[in-house]
């Protein structure tokens, strides 16, 4: 927290989550931001509110969220950290995002190629612009992206392997790699909140692989991770 007497700063960015219902009032909204420091101001006109409601039933209504007497804007999307976090947690509105910015960057590859430059910085370009476009965050959206998602952004590789004429890193291998990366982070780290769930079998060979009732739930990121980590042993 940085928002202190000394700091100067009154006002901040962060995301809030109410986990159900019971939760989304207006009585909670404001407890929390009370709480959070007393030199924080929140900035009502830049607060949106997100439901993502996954139930199956028929649709609910929800009562709109008022604070100090404002109604905050509810919206079907909300970028965050560079990410856009959808309703309905779909990643086509982000991953055609990805797709539109790095499009963009190949004109400049391929000015570089016309002035006859070396395969390797043309690569190196690649990799500094367009291909740390296409990764950021990867292994929070990729695993539940749809086939059509993945096939946009792969174009946009291809379309580089031909200005380049060097074989580029799939989206898929670069996934993997990240994923077992920040999986052996984790588990060195017995600090991390999440290192429970790296727990060895008995054999202490393999990890214990997580129990996923969806779909959705199986291709994040944890039991992403852990297969990537068993596949590695």
């Amino acid at each position: 927290m940085d928002r202190t007497a000394d700091s100067g700063k009154s006002r901040g960015g962060g995301v809030c989550v109410m986990v159900n219902n019971r939760w989304c009032n207006n009585a909670n909204v404001v407890t929390l931001a009370c709480s959070c420091s007393p030199y924080l101001l929140l900035n009502i006109s830049k607060t949106k509110e997100l439901i993502v409601d996954c139930s199956k039933k028929q649709k609910r209504h929800y009562q709109s969220v008022r604070i100090s007497g404002t109604t905050v804007k509810r919206v079907d999307s909300f970028r965050y950290l560079g990410v856009h976090i959808s309703q309905d947690l779909s990643w086509s509105r982000h991953t055609n995002s990805l797709a539109k910015k790095a499009s963009q960057h190949l004109h400049h590859l391929g000015h570089l190629r016309d002035f006859r430059l070396p395969s390797k910085v043309l690569r190196n370009f690649y990799t500094c612009t367009i291909e740390s476009i296409l990764t950021g965050n990867i292994t929070v959206w990729f695993g539940n992206s749809t086939k059509q998602d993945r096939q946009a952004l792969q174009r946009v590789v291809r379309s580089a392997e031909r200005i380049t004429q060097t074989e580029l890193p799939d989206l898929q291998s670069i996934n993997y790699k990240w994923c077992q990366t920040k999986a052996r982070r984790i588990v060195k780290d017995p600090t991390h909140p999440n290192n429970r769930l790296f727990s060895l079998l008995r054999s202490g060979k393999c990890f214990c692989s997580l129990m996923t009732k969806t779909e959705r739930l199986k291709r994040s990121f944890f039991p992403q991770a852990i297969r990537a980590l068993n596949q590695g042993n």
